[in-house]
């Protein structure tokens, strides 16, 4: 069965591959269902039948299909080609966040076409190029409001055509409205309660909307310092009866899961990112207990699989930490990796989490009488 973005040749793509047409290379990528191969349409190798081709817009895609590079023409060398430029795109994209950026205008400046810069910029970015200039654009917002400028001038001077714009992005990038994130979190209550842990200190804080930040630390001042800087001038409340959430019940939970007896908690949350961000972390809360994932397979995951830096980025941005299952996610070779909160802990957390797969497996394995099958 063909993988979604697989198309059988039309007339325009088939004589660009008959003619070897090198004028046709970047615009898309061939691939031969009986090799498994996939070349550029100017590959000098022989022509395949045309029922067996199929047309693949960017070496990303076809390799996503599982197809692999031909060693002849080497198609895959134009995604490591193009990555400067789209480097360079971000860096202009973000320059330029203030202003409006329609795909046209991108495409003229990378010099490529509207649809191609599209899939090549999302394909090595992990996002697409509005998407990336609406995160540049409330990191801009955010700069400006965090100096002091006042809500109006900061949502013009970011770009945002009105500030009914920017309230839009309260349970995306913000996370509160922009006085009160200018303030430092003014006029937000944030609850908060440590407790002593299986893996040391750990803190956990949430507003009305959810879980907002799980740390691990050294004590529990540290941990304090953290939330502090995090919302300096936000409303803390210690756990008890004026907290905004049941957070005494809720660390009671984390903590018997983290002693390794109990399933993670599934507790509701605040999560606060940029829309890639997001999406990774969505895809951290679908691996089970237990399932461990590369970084690979965690840019695959969320349909983007040239994305494997950004997405290991967006591991170490999380705020969120085992409720938001990052540990879970290991180098290709099979080594931890990095974490945020110490390998030591991730070592254990997943050490824990193989020891209950492996209990839960032989417990179901067993018959009344106390038989294994």
């Amino acid at each position: 069965m063909m993988a979604p973005t697989e198309l059988l040749p039309d007339d325009a793509a088939w004589a660009a591959i008959t003619a070897r047409d090198k004028g046709a290379d970047g615009r898309f990528v061939y691939a031969v269902r009986t090799t498994g191969i996939f070349c550029r349409p100017s590959c000098p190798s022989r022509q395949p039948k045309r029922d067996n081709v199929r047309v693949l817009p960017d070496p990303a895609a076809a390799v996503a299909a599982g197809y692999r590079a031909c060693r002849r023409c080497h198609p895959d060398r134009d995604m490591a080609a193009n990555t400067p430029l789209m480097q360079a795109m971000a860096d202009w994209i973000a320059a330029h966040a203030d202003e409006t950026l329609p795909l046209a205008r991108l495409a003229g400046q990378a010099g490529m076409s509207p649809s191609h810069f599209q899939r090549r910029f999302t394909a090595e970015l992990g996002v697409s190029p509005r998407d990336y200039q609406a995160a540049q654009r409330m990191r801009l917002l955010k700069g400006r409001l965090r100096q002091g400028e006042d809500v109006l001038s900061a949502t013009f001077a970011a770009g945002y055509g009105s500030t009914s714009r920017v309230y839009e992005q309260v349970d995306g990038g913000l996370g509160m409205t922009p006085s009160a994130y200018r303030a430092g979190g003014a006029g937000e209550t944030v609850g908060w309660a440590v407790r002593d842990t299986a893996l040391g200190p750990l803190l956990m804080a949430a507003t009305a909307r959810g879980v907002c930040m799980v740390q691990f630390g050294d004590s529990e001042a540290a941990l304090l310092a953290q939330l502090r800087a995090e919302y300096p001038a936000a409303t803390l409340v210690q756990a008890g009866a004026e907290a905004e959430a049941p957070l005494e019940a809720w660390m009671a939970a984390l903590a018997a899961h983290l002693e390794g007896f109990a399933p993670r908690p599934d507790l509701p949350l605040d999560l606060r990112g940029t829309a890639f961000q997001i999406r990774v972390w969505r895809y951290l809360l679908s691996i089970p207990d237990g399932v461990v994932v590369s970084y690979a397979e965690l840019a695959d995951g969320i349909g983007s699989p040239a994305a494997v830096r950004a997405a290991a980025s967006a591991c170490g941005a999380n705020r969120i930490a085992v409720l938001i299952p990052c540990h879970r996610v290991l180098r290709s070779d099979g080594t931890l990796g990095g974490y945020r909160w110490g390998l030591d802990r991730k070592r254990a957390l997943l050490d824990r989490e193989r020891a209950r797969r492996s209990a839960a497996a032989h417990s179901h394995s067993i018959v009344p009488g106390g038989l294994e099958v």
